[in-house]
């Protein structure tokens, strides 16, 4: 009975005890009918529905939409369509500023090589993720129905296409929990802000606890981490204590408050991180080479470098999920939104990735983590095989528009078996074709990396169970990953 009634009611009359404990008996029964989660610390680390490989994940995200035909995805059919109208054997469907009928072709500028022992085709945008070849798992024919980066960034971020399902980042710490006890257990880097806003790494119905912390790359790494000046850590730590006493007595009548819970979660554990995180961040103690590795050396790559350098030090200590964004709303730059001059565009962004995404594969390579990581490379949707913006719309004739019908993602570490491709588009890039791949489908087998059935791992919400994977997903494609 003390698991569930921690605290001694002091009452100074039979009537007093009474009106003090008389709703507390319902409590106690139906406490012993809720989930063990809701009355224990909800980032204490949980076992995985099966054995796995997986222990972490770092999310690449390139926001904007990279264009897939021109990085992961060779078309030399296309490239012989340049500038004729697309054949009317392909169908036709939605875009955001194109017209199909009145849009040429236009093959990629980019030369592709084959990669590795695996021949992976990857083209020249990426030389330095293409010596990894041999570890990726390139999945050429994912696909959704959004067509805006809104609605394309809460598909890839959330398994839903509208805001407010919980991102994926907090499904995967509340199957899991955490396995540090000073740091965050989901962490988001942002390159100036996305689209799809704050919701896109949000817990959504889940307790607030789940949501992602921002890492900021300028100033203190999280806002207001730092002790007030004149405080001891003893007097903070009473503070604390008396605060949290007055917040349990205040969260009684509310056990459903999942934003107190996670406001007294996040006091805790903002008193833990004051020494933690300036360690964590402090960079100063890694090698020159390892720096090197990363990019931090060139001004161009510098910034994600930091950031892929900081997702190694933070899974090495035990942080479950870590996502990074580039290319996000920061000054006049687009990201990977390639609607004008797209192969500029794309040189451009890919100078400031390439390296410190190959960094980060040799430095969790190099030190055993990349079998317990599962890292995720995408965007918002793929880009177009034909011009953008012919009748006036958001670019030009040498840029390409959005296209959710069928783009690219990979993934390595975390188990799987590289140097595969799973899945294809159409001649030209327009559409999935061969082992269609949805949202569902992906979410799932990372979830699966980590040893969670994605069936399982549900939520109950306005009258039903939810899930990350709503009513789809695919097992078959966590087979594929991992077996050769």
């Amino acid at each position: 009975m003390s698991m569930y009634c921690p605290k001694t009611i002091q009452a100074v009359s039979r009537r007093n005890f009474l009106e003090k404990s008389g709703l507390g008996f319902g409590a106690m029964a139906a406490s012993s009918l809720l989930p063990a989660a809701s009355i224990t610390d909800p980032f204490a680390p949980r076992k995985p529905h099966s054995d796995a490989k997986g222990k972490s994940v770092i999310f690449l995200f390139m926001h904007g939409g990279p264009s897939h035909i021109d990085t992961f995805d060779p078309k030399p059919e296309l490239n012989k369509l340049h500038g004729q109208p697309i054949p009317k054997s392909f169908g036709k469907v939605d875009f955001q500023f194109s017209n199909m009928d009145k849009t040429p072709l236009m093959g990629s500028p980019l030369k592709f090589k084959k990669r590795g022992q695996s021949g992976i085709e990857i083209s020249e945008l990426f030389e330095n993720v293409a010596a990894h070849a041999d570890d990726l798992a390139v999945i050429r024919s994912c696909h959704h129905d959004g067509f805006t980066h809104v609605t394309g960034q809460t598909w890839l971020n959330t398994g839903w296409g509208r805001v407010g399902r919980p991102s994926v980042g907090s499904w995967v710490v509340y199957g899991l929990g955490n396995e540090s006890e000073n740091l965050p257990a989901y962490v988001v880097m942002l390159d100036g802000g996305i689209k799809a806003g704050s919701p896109a790494y949000g817990s959504g119905f889940l307790p607030a606890a789940y949501q992602g912390t921002v890492l900021r790359s300028e100033g203190p790494p999280i806002l207001n981490i730092r002790r007030p000046e004149g405080m001891s850590d003893g007097e903070q730590r009473k503070m604390l204590d008396l605060l949290k006493g007055m917040n349990e007595d205040h969260r009684e009548a509310r056990n459903d408050d999942s934003e107190l819970a996670a406001r007294m979660a996040s006091y805790e554990l903002a008193f833990k991180m004051q020494m933690s995180v300036p360690d964590v961040t402090d960079l100063s103690k890694e090698s020159d080479v390892t720096r090197k590795l990363y990019g931090i050396d060139d001004p161009m790559s510098a910034e994600f470098g930091t950031q892929c350098l900081m997702a190694r030090r933070l899974v090495e200590k035990g942080v479950r999920f870590v996502q990074l964004y580039s290319g996000g709303k920061k000054g006049a730059e687009v990201g990977w939104d390639g609607h004008n001059e797209c192969d500029q565009n794309h040189r451009y962004m890919a100078k400031k990735v390439d390296k410190p995404i190959a960094g980060l594969l040799a430095d969790l390579k190099s030190r055993g983590l990349l079998e317990s990581t599962v890292v995720l490379w995408g965007g918002d949707f793929g880009r177009t095989p034909f011009t953008d913006g012919a009748e006036g719309g958001g670019g030009n004739r040498n840029g390409r528009d959005h296209n959710p019908y069928g783009f690219t993602v990979w993934m390595a570490g975390g188990g799987i078996k590289g140097g595969k491709v799973i899945g294809a588009t159409d001649e030209i890039g327009l559409k999935a074709v061969e082992d269609k791949v949805t949202m569902h489908d992906l979410h799932g087998s990372m979830l699966g990396l980590l040893g969670m059935d994605h069936k399982r791992l549900t939520y109950f919400f306005q009258g039903r169970e939810f899930r990350l994977t709503d009513v789809g997903g695919d097992n078959n494609l966590v087979q594929r990953l991992t077996h050769a």
